[in-house]
């Protein structure tokens, strides 16, 4: 035989496994990792007192003005985030929540995905190379490139790594230089063809950069709505997909001449 609940009782009833839940989530950790914009390199100048950029077997030229490389930082792989956490970031403009699989891969240990965004780091410095020197038609065998960043992983400064030897070989092709005396800041991966990959965090990126002194900031194109949605004032977007179509947009800038695209 069963008795019949009065309304109240039964709602309480129904509500404890929903208390119950609330409470396992605000305790719980979660799969996300908690963003914010993080340091800036200028890799045209020095990191930690090491030039960011060093060439050897071709003459290289004085640069003024910045291409700054951009980050954002991430809990630590290992770091509990809980419910709390996430509602304090959510409603936060200088905090990002991500999920954690999307900073760091998944299924390894601290030290494996540190190893992992060294790897990462050294293969993007490689075609960052091999993407500027097939640019200039310059033979890679003859003319070596060490790229220094430290305490940086990942792949996402190759972008400015390749318009920073450029820079250095050639300028702007004319004894100008490719940053027009700018601060330009920027995110991308590249591939030894040129060709510029999405990175994500663009929007933690572009306030890093415009509280670096940057006020041009060179997005992969795929990511423009993303880099809009907390654009700071006085940074202009230039989006991009490939190494050539970044330098004529950095050259068009300079110059006045000819269009600048635009998100």
């Amino acid at each position: 035989m069963f008795s019949r609940l009065t309304r109240p009782r039964a709602v309480a009833v129904c509500a404890l496994p929903v208390v119950a839940l609330l409470a396992t989530a605000a305790f719980a950790p979660l799969p996300f990792s908690l963003t914010q914009p993080g340091l800036t390199a200028n890799v045209l100048g020095e990191n930690k007192g090491e030039p960011v950029i060093t060439i050897s077997g071709a003459p290289t030229r004085d640069t003024s003005g910045e291409l700054r490389m951009t980050t954002i930082e991430a809990t630590s792989p290992d770091t509990d985030v809980r419910f709390g956490d996430v509602i304090d970031a959510w409603f936060s403009t200088e905090q990002a929540v991500m999920p954690r699989d999307s900073v760091y891969p998944s299924g390894q240990s601290p030290r494996e995905i540190e190893q992992y965004n060294t790897e990462q780091m050294k293969e993007s410095q490689d075609a960052a190379t091999e993407a500027a020197l097939n640019y200039l038609d310059l033979n890679d065998k003859n003319v070596k490139v060490t790229l220094t960043l430290a305490d940086v992983g990942g792949p996402s400064a190759g972008l400015l790594f390749s318009l920073g030897i450029i820079d250095k070989l050639d300028g702007d092709g004319t004894g100008g230089d490719l940053t027009g005396g700018r601060t330009i800041a920027g995110t991308g991966t590249i591939d030894a063809a040129g060709q510029v990959g999405a990175v994500g965090g663009v929007s933690l990126k572009t306030q890093a950069a415009k509280r670096d002194g940057a006020t041009v900031f060179l997005v992969p194109k795929p990511e423009c709505s993303d880099a809009k949605a907390e654009l700071p004032k006085g940074l202009r977007l230039i989006p991009v997909t490939t190494l050539k179509g970044a330098v004529n947009a950095l050259e068009a800038l300079d110059s006045g001449k000819g269009s600048v695209p635009s998100c």
